[in-house]
Parts: structure tokens; C-alpha cells; sequence
């Protein structure tokens, strides 16, 4: 399944290794985008969802987390709150029951990961074309 494969690149991206289970940081960020390239996410490049992602955390108030996640400088911290309050319900849901626990501590690794895992995607500043698993294997070599 995609969202597996993507979970192992985002593992291996976040320094997890081989490590990518359903229930690790690259699992739940890999089920997330999955879930997000899935749906109507409105981005411009279906296999790309991360721009999709960081539009809907901009509309939800977390410009300044999201823009300090992309630039250059130091990421600021997001709550699984926050989190939960931008995603879908039914998306969070979903990324839940793959990892196998509760949409709250679904919400609470995705913010604990997602901070580095967008920052070492979008290393120039800004978020780069192409498939985010081309993307992702291009920032590992």
C-alpha cells in the first residue's frame, strides 16, 4: 500500500531507519498524506499532498507554524490540539485506526513530527514539485 511505502521514506527521513511501522512518527505522517493525496485535497499535484496539508493548517490559524516549518529558520512547536482542530475528522480517524490508536494521540505524534518532517521536505524555503516520494528519496541521498 502507498501510505506504507510512504511511511517507511518518511521514517527513514526522520532518522527512523527501517522503522516506518504503522504506529512511527514516518508511519502516521506517511497514513496522514495518504489519506490527504486520497482525498479532494484541491492541490494542484495529486501526488504531492504536502502543499494541500500546509494550506489547510494555514486556514486554520496556524500560519505562523506552518511558514516557521518551511523557512529557514527554527520550527515552531504545534499542539495535537491544533492538530486535530485543522485535519478532517474523518482523516484523522483514518489515520488512527492504521496506526491503531486513538484519534488524540493520532493527533499528538503528528504534531510532534510533522514540524521536522515538512522542514527537511522543504529545505529551499518553499514546498518543491514533484511526488512527495521523489521528493523524499531526493532530500535522502
Amino acid at each position: 500500500m502507498a501510505g506504507n511505502d510512504l511511511g517507511s521514506l518518511l521514517g527513514g527521513l526522520l532518522g527512523g531507519g527501517g522503522q516506518g511501522g504503522s504506529g512511527g512518527a514516518g508511519g502516521i505522517l506517511g497514513s496522514l498524506l495518504g489519506a490527504l493525496g486520497g482525498a479532494k485535497s484541491g492541490g494542484a499535484d495529486g501526488a504531492n499532498p504536502l502543499g494541500g496539508l500546509l494550506d489547510m493548517l494555514t486556514r486554520s490559524g496556524l500560519v505562523d507554524q506552518a511558514q516557521s516549518w518551511v523557512g529557514t529558520g527554527e520550527n515552531q512547536p504545534v499542539s495535537g490540539a491544533q492538530i486535530a482542530d485543522a485535519l478532517p475528522d474523518d482523516t484523522l480517524q483514518k489515520v488512527a485506526q492504521d496506526a491503531g490508536v486513538s484519534p488524540q494521540e493520532a493527533a499528538d505524534r503528528i504534531a510532534q513530527s510533522l514540524p521536522q518532517a515538512v522542514d527537511k521536505l522543504t529545505p529551499a524555503g518553499s514546498v518543491p514539485q514533484g511526488s512527495l516520494e521523489d521528493i523524499i528519496r531526493r532530500q535522502q541521498l
